[in-house]
């Protein structure tokens, strides 16, 4: 397998559907949010940059309900086996560090269900009071601390001190699957130029629904209108933070215009920075990574991978 990964806006889906293209091989997707059916431009899906490369574990599930990291170690293997039975190369490519890792390491994992009981004893308690509790249970479980989204909402963490009290009471996983043993290469973009790009493609996703009308197209404020429309609850799009948190509190009356954009923005920038530093974790957790500047003509992006991958 070939892994293409890189922050937000490195470009690495145009790079990996180059490829794929190439050498006939079929796109898995690493991205959290993009599982998710009409949560399209908020997500970045952008489709049309895959041409006739089949792509797998976009828009599988529908929004509102609860994606997880177990539920896709599992679908990926089930693709991933699917690709390689019919002699195809799969190229996994995206921005969520810990679904790629997890697959390459082959993680084990176990499905956490909802606990209802857990969760009532858990309401009304603060975001500062829900962040404690969920330290001392990855302390007794021996989790790491990771992963600031786990505590960047109160429903964010109650349902991560869900599952650290499952994990606690049910140390037996599942299913386990095999690592898988991949090329990785790192889409690597200077920090100003990925800031610039961010910035950029937030304002054209953003002003299209000046010009675009539900009749011609839908921009990402009647994105995510539509999806509320829908009877989707504000808390669950929240949920998925990012886009879908600023622009559905836009949307509610919660901020302005410019409120919206001025933090969506910076929490853009931020995630990115996140990205990059759990690519560099990787790293140091003894993945080898090629790097290769995101700037150079896509050819020579395409030719280096494939010297690396012959």
């Amino acid at each position: 397998m070939i892994t293409i990964l890189g922050p937000t806006a490195s470009g690495k889906t145009p790079v990996a559907a180059h490829l794929a293209a190439k050498i006939g091989g079929e796109i898995i997707s690493a991205d959290s949010r993009q599982v998710y059916r009409r949560m399209d431009i908020g997500t970045g899906k952008d489709l049309a940059d895959y041409g006739e490369v089949p792509y797998h574990l976009i828009d599988i599930c529908e929004p509102g309900t609860k994606y997880n990291l177990f539920q896709y170690q599992q679908d990926f293997y089930d693709v991933y086996q699917d690709i390689q039975g019919r002699g195809k190369t799969p190229v996994l490519c995206g921005g969520t560090g810990l679904y790629i890792e997890a697959v390459l390491k082959g993680y084990k994992l176990s499905p956490v269900p909802q606990n209802q009981a857990l969760r009532d004893s858990l309401e009304g308690k603060t975001l500062p009071e829900l962040t404690k509790m969920l330290q001392e249970l990855k302390a007794r479980t021996g989790s790491n601390m990771h992963n600031k989204t786990d505590v960047d909402s109160c429903q964010r963490a109650i349902r991560a001190i869900e599952i650290e009290t499952y994990n606690l009471e049910n140390p037996v996983p599942r299913r386990e699957l095999p690592p898988v043993d991949s090329l990785i290469i790192g889409i690597d973009i200077d920090r100003e130029l990925r800031r610039e790009k961010i910035t950029r493609r937030l304002k054209a996703r953003l002003e299209e629904r000046q010009r675009v009308g539900a009749s011609a197209g839908m921009g990402m404020v009647d994105e995510v209108r539509r999806l509320l429309d829908e009877g989707i609850a504000p808390e669950d799009l929240i949920y998925y933070g990012l886009e879908y948190k600023f622009l559905t509190e836009y949307i509610t009356g919660q901020l302005t215009y410019d409120e919206m954009f001025s933090k969506l923005e910076i929490a853009i920038h931020q995630f990115a920075k996140r990205q990059m530093t759990w690519f560099r974790g990787m790293e140091r957790r003894g993945f080898t990574i090629h790097w290769i500047d995101a700037t150079l003509p896509m050819d020579e992006k395409v030719n280096k991978i494939l010297e690396l991958w012959q």
